[in-house]
């Protein structure tokens, strides 16, 4: 395939909403994925010359329940069960169509679906996935290690193949990621034994002292050299929370010191022009709870840098991900 039909394909984006909000205490996530459209997330990203296909909300109404036994510590486990599966089934059919999935949620069990379909779609491809987790929280809790059984904890250690929820997917294609492809980037909130259990899995974590000292710039470097080393595609799932919440109250789980406009645009300026970036998930904004739709507006403008919004002209990288490829 030349170079230009790769790109061609690459400037394809598919929006698909999620509006789920059981794995968290707080509810109010199911409006998310509204809020970002009336933000003018599609909008935008057609003003940077993408082709943009947005799927509308999944629904959850006719997906039946499975048979089997619901983990003891798992709040909320079969609406979210059928919320995976549906999700990695779409996602999977979104991404063989060579767009780049935009999932637009929801509380973070999305990504319980939506990084299942991703590796599983690249891993038929010959490529490694790697997700970089941008949020104030590890969310690497197991039924056994959790402290609230809410399930949008566990959704990293999901996708890392941790045991405990063997039968989200049922019949499904699980594909885990290793634990060493998974990158949580601003965590400011971890439970002792997720601790625990991410120091026995020796999970990279850049927390905000480590941002604080080296800053944003060289340890989003880091991240990106390692998924170029493996020829592998990065997932971004992006919490909301991972900036710090008088920047983006509408959130909730907010956490005090997270990261700033300034430092937050800066990370997705760099991925952008690293061109390692296939996915992505938009996760846990809380209309309700925000200002005037002022949280909204921020994600929207991050995935803009994301995508290429600049101020000043720099070349777009020529080794960008064809998504279907």
């Amino acid at each position: 395939m030349t170079d230009r039909t790769m790109t061609d394909r690459a400037r394809r984006i598919a929006l698909l909403g999620a509006p789920i909000d059981m794995g968290a205490s707080q509810r109010g996530t199911l409006m998310g994925p509204a809020a970002l459209r009336t933000a003018g997330l599609a909008t935008l990203l057609e003003s940077l010359d993408f082709e943009v296909v947005d799927y509308g909300d999944l629904s959850v109404a006719e997906v039946g329940d499975l048979t089997d036994r619901p983990p003891a510590r798992a709040n909320h486990y079969r609406e979210i069960q059928r919320w995976s599966r549906i999700l990695s089934q779409r996602g999977y059919e979104i991404a063989k169509t060579g767009a780049l999935p935009i999932f637009l949620g929801g509380d973070h069990t999305l990504s319980m679906g939506s990084v299942n379909a991703m590796a599983r779609h690249w891993q038929e491809r010959g490529r490694e996935l790697f997700v970089l987790w941008l949020d104030a929280h590890a969310d690497y809790n197991t039924p056994g290690t959790t402290i609230t059984a809410n399930m949008h904890g566990m959704s990293a250690a999901f996708l890392c193949g941790e045991p405990g929820l063997d039968g989200l997917l049922g019949d499904d294609p699980r594909a885990s990621i290793a634990p060493d492809k998974l990158d949580l980037f601003g965590a400011r909130s971890i439970d002792k034994l997720e601790k625990e259990l991410m120091r026995a899995r020796r999970i990279r974590v850049v927390d905000m002292r480590q941002i604080d000292e080296f800053g944003v710039a060289v340890l989003i470097r880091r991240v990106i050299e390692r998924v170029r080393a493996s020829n592998g595609v990065l997932h971004v799932s992006f919490d909301v929370d991972f900036l710090d919440p008088c920047v983006a109250p509408g959130v909730g789980t907010t956490v005090p010191g997270g990261a700033t406009y300034r430092e937050a645009h800066l990370i997705m300026e760099l991925l952008h022009d690293s061109g390692v970036v296939g996915s992505v998930d938009i996760v846990e904004l809380n209309p309700f709870l925000d200002e005037r739709g002022r949280t909204a507006r921020t994600a929207v403008e991050l995935i803009g840098s994301l995508f290429g919004q600049q101020i000043t002209d720099r070349p777009t990288p020529s080794n960008a991900i064809a998504p279907g490829e």
